[in-house]
């Protein structure tokens, strides 16, 4: 591929998980001030769905598609990978937050070998152990790992299965209607415990929070499926990790919380080992 071509999915790639980290960056603040997790995880997905529903192209001849138990497992794990991660965001740095959630490809990796047959190359497997590694750091099991981060994990884990079952349907559906459908199950999902959750007093700056979650996520994971259908899956996976700088410099300039030592060395660790897996699949 091209210079220019690849820089400018990886700017692409960049602008998406930024959106996605303002996304969830008002989503902490939100837990701040009170607001449940799960109220937040719901209007996240609903006001998304309801945004992103024009620009699905959704026919009436599709929506027998969402009978198909792979889209409805998609939707309930992503469903289940958002909750977790506002869970962790209330009491955890958002950095070490995503540290810990970037257990995800490790976990899709074994399913991909252990159900789906793949068989990842040598310097994939080592550049994931370097990433394992890092997430390790991150987490410090044992030594100081928080419920905040077991959530994190969770997420990172839900994730990765929700990454494994993607591989499993991206050649069925298009990409707009595998985005659609994860946001309109997922409101369904979380629609009956976001009911049952207490309604925050609203006011406008908590209204403009929640509407920037949801606006700030839908825009990413759009800007997501823009950047896939202009590249393989195997190119734009290794880009998800410029995550981590987002996710540093919000937490710094936003909440003023710095990776310890630890922290930040597994943040790195985790850094090279998406880079890394870049530059091994630029050279193939």
């Amino acid at each position: 591929m091209p210079l220019s071509k690849l820089l400018r999915i990886a700017g692409l790639v960049f602008l998406a998980v930024t959106f996605i980290v303002v996304g969830d960056t008002a989503g902490k603040l939100l837990t701040a001030q009170g607001v449940a997790p799960i109220f937040i995880a719901w209007t996240r997905f609903g006001l998304a769905a309801i945004i992103l529903l024009p620009l699905s192209g959704l026919t009436r001849g599709e929506l027998r598609y969402f009978r198909d138990p792979r889209v409805l497992a998609r939707g309930g794990l992503i469903a289940c990978a958002i909750f977790c991660i506002m869970n962790a965001l209330r009491t955890e740095p958002i950095a070490n937050v995503f540290g810990a959630f970037f257990i995800g490809p490790i976990v899709s990796y074994i399913l991909a070998m252990l159900f789906l047959g793949e068989r990842p190359s040598k310097s994939r497997t080592v550049l994931l152990a370097v990433g394992f590694i890092g997430v390790m750091f991150v987490v410090k099991p044992g030594f100081g790992a928080s419920l905040g981060i077991l959530f994190a994990l969770a997420s990172g884990t839900f994730y990765g299965c929700f990454l494994a079952m993607t591989r499993t349907v991206s050649g069925i559906y298009r990409p707009r209607l595998l985005l659609i459908s994860q946001l309109l199950v997922g409101s369904a999902v979380l629609t009956p415990l976001g009911l049952m959750t207490p309604f925050p007093a609203f006011d406008l700056p908590l209204g403009a929070l929640i509407v920037l979650s949801s606006a700030a996520s839908a825009a990413g994971n759009y800007l997501l499926v823009v950047a896939n259908k202009a590249a393989e899956a195997s190119l734009i996976a290794p880009l998800i990790y410029t995550q981590l700088i987002s996710a540093t410099i919000a937490g710094v300039l936003v909440f003023g919380d710095w990776p310890d030592a630890y922290a930040f060395l597994g943040l790195v660790l985790i850094a090279c080992s998406g880079f890394g897996s870049l530059v091994a699949q630029r050279a193939k």
